[in-house]
């Protein structure tokens, strides 16, 4: 079973952290948001305080357990928002339950595979963990997730957030950047949503760059596309009243 928190009353809405995050993530919108909705952040295997009990685990193993979780709360329907490995997660859970969401929303995500390119940047990342450690790893990948000009105004920020991934299990992050890796194209998903899709994107996000999010954009038939100003791709952290207005919009168009 999931780690998570479970606040405030009303239609649920399930938020999902990325990769080396945890439920932590979400602290910024978790109390606005719980003020209308049943607010649900569960920590993803293997990271915050969820184990990772099986091995061999793709993206579809994650959208599984978000499952069990919501099957335990007796949850049938909800609105669920993924940030970055969060959307992939999210993606997976809409193409096989769709008929359990009233919408859902990718937060600096993408529905497109990885490029070769991208696959082998997540061999280097296993490599690089592999001989120096997740802590290590953590110090440098965390802060180019922000935009520049934001890195320092953000500093206190950025090293809780090196805290987080710095405590994610090493098997964890492993396993899930292969997930990432091998994961499949799901645009299929989108065009074929029948609910209300969220793109979040960030003008700045060095991750997901504009060009490749504006290529999704158009792609559901119900898209609500929202550019955040000045944001890499930590939105929630880099615009913290302007996300939680985007999250509270979308879930109230959903209902």
């Amino acid at each position: 079973m999931l780690e998570y928190n479970d606040s405030g009353n009303g239609f649920p809405l399930i938020l999902i952290h990325g990769f080396c995050e945890s439920r932590e993530l979400w602290k910024y919108c978790e109390k606005p948001l719980a003020s209308h909705y049943r607010v649900i952040i569960p920590d993803l295997p293997g990271f915050g305080e969820s184990r990772l009990e099986a091995s061999d685990i793709s993206i579809d193993y994650h959208a599984e357990q978000i499952k069990h979780l919501l099957d335990a709360l007796r949850i049938e329907q909800c609105i669920m928002i993924g940030h970055s490995l969060g959307g992939y997660v999210t993606l997976a859970f809409a193409e096989k339950y769709e008929n359990r969401l009233k919408g859902f929303g990718l937060f600096h995500s993408t529905a497109f595979a990885d490029s070769e390119e991208r696959k082998e940047n997540r061999n280097k990342t296993i490599a690089f963990i592999e001989k120096y450690g997740v802590a290590t790893f953590a110090q440098s990948f965390v802060p180019p997730l922000f935009s520049l000009r934001n890195r320092e105004r953000l500093k206190s920020e950025i090293e809780d957030l090196v805290r987080i991934a710095a405590s994610s299990s090493e098997a964890g992050v492993i396993e899930t950047t292969i997930a990432m890796r091998d994961r499949p194209d799901r645009t299929s998903v989108l065009k074929n949503a029948n609910v209300p899709v969220l793109l979040v994107v960030g003008k700045k996000d060095g991750t997901i760059p504009l060009e490749k999010n504006l290529e999704q954009c158009h792609l559901a038939k119900h898209s609500i596309v929202h550019f955040i100003q000045d944001a890499g791709h930590m939105g929630m952290i880099e615009n913290k009243e302007e996300a939680q207005k985007i999250l509270q919009s979308f879930a109230g168009f959903c209902l």
